[in-house]
């Protein structure tokens, strides 16, 4: 779990500087179109930090982190965000400097970015069906067959 809430909090600063670096990048450089720079600062956020933290939430719950396929999310989940944003940056950086002309293997790179983190979640909702599948079970279980729910009578009922 603790490698869980240091990703979130990891990505929360970076987030933040993001977002910082793209005003004042823009501001310096007197930039007021479309960039790629707009939209790390959202995804650092939303698909690294508030990600993380519901995860962090679910392992809390569940106890996911035991599981290879866990494992499997957490890696291949993060360095799909390393990859996704490092390109977003570079791109964001070539557009404010008016650069057009790209090379094919930036948008590769991002694409295959973006296919780790589907990877990643893939793997995170395998991790999450096994332990949810048990929580099921437990729940359907008849309250006389279950010895943790008691039903003897209360005093004073």
């Amino acid at each position: 779990m603790r490698r869980l809430f240091v990703a979130a909090a990891t990505y929360a600063g970076l987030g933040l500087a993001a977002g910082l670096f793209y005003r004042e990048y823009t501001k310096l450089h007197g930039f007021t179109g479309d960039t790629q720079l707009t939209v790390m600062h959202t995804h650092l956020l939303a698909l690294g930090m508030l990600f993380m933290l519901v995860v962090l939430a679910l392992d809390a719950v569940f106890r996911l982190d035991g599981s290879r396929s866990f494992s499997w999310f957490f890696t291949t989940y993060n360095a799909g965000m390393v990859l996704t944003v490092a390109m977003l940056g570079v791109r964001g950086v070539l557009q404010v400097n008016g650069v057009t002309d790209v090379s094919a293997a930036i948008p590769g790179l991002a694409g295959l970015g973006h296919i780790l983190l589907l990877v990643g979640i893939l793997c995170f909702f395998v991790s999450l069906s096994g332990p949810l599948r048990e929580f099921t079970a437990a729940r359907a279980v008849p309250h006389e067959s279950n010895p943790a729910i008691d039903t003897s009578p209360k005093v004073g009922s």
